[in-house]
């Protein structure tokens, strides 16, 4: 949560969402000071408000990037889909809500994900040679360590090229 959080307080232009962001920050990290503190917890309360500041910078990312209208998204585009095995090569993906999509084995190379959701989206065997993922959202190190890339994917600067994307 807290990975998510400092990604979402880097987003954010909203004062109200960064104080929001900064409070749920704080309680996490004393919540981790100790065992009695942890236990006390209330983890699924916690996680439905990190859930809701998550979506909250996730519209206001995206609105930046659908601002001309989506009409450049197919109306597949949504939480949840499954896309497995999709060729969606070249495409321009920005500001889709992918959040839990299934791409297993999608190919996505060359899209542009700029201003996309990817929260627990399955990139499994996704094929993202040349893809933009520089200003996506939610993106994880292990969702980039389970599909493949190369050296002119773009990644966020707070993610590493996984070792098998160079070597290939």
């Amino acid at each position: 949560m807290l990975w998510f959080l400092a990604e979402a307080a880097g987003k954010t232009f909203d004062p109200d969402t960064s104080q929001q962001i900064n409070e749920l920050r704080r309680a996490i990290e004393d919540a981790m000071g100790d065992l009695q503190q942890v236990l006390a917890l209330d983890v699924g309360a916690m996680h439905g408000r990190v859930r809701s500041v998550l979506m909250e910078v996730s519209e206001e990312v995206r609105s930046a990037y659908l601002a001309a209208g989506d009409d450049h998204l197919d109306a597949e585009l949504v939480p949840g889909a499954d896309l497995m095995g999709r060729k969606m090569k070249s495409r321009s993906l920005c500001g889709a809500d992918l959040r839990g999509a299934y791409l297993i084995a999608a190919d996505l190379r060359g899209c542009n994900l700029s201003g996309a959701n990817l929260l627990g989206a399955d990139l499994r065997d996704a094929r993202l040679g040349g893809a933009d993922l520089s200003k996506t959202l939610y993106l994880t190190q292990a969702q980039l360590n389970a599909a493949h890339g190369d050296a002119l994917t773009l990644l966020p600067s707070e993610l590493d090229y996984p070792a098998h994307w160079l070597n290939s």
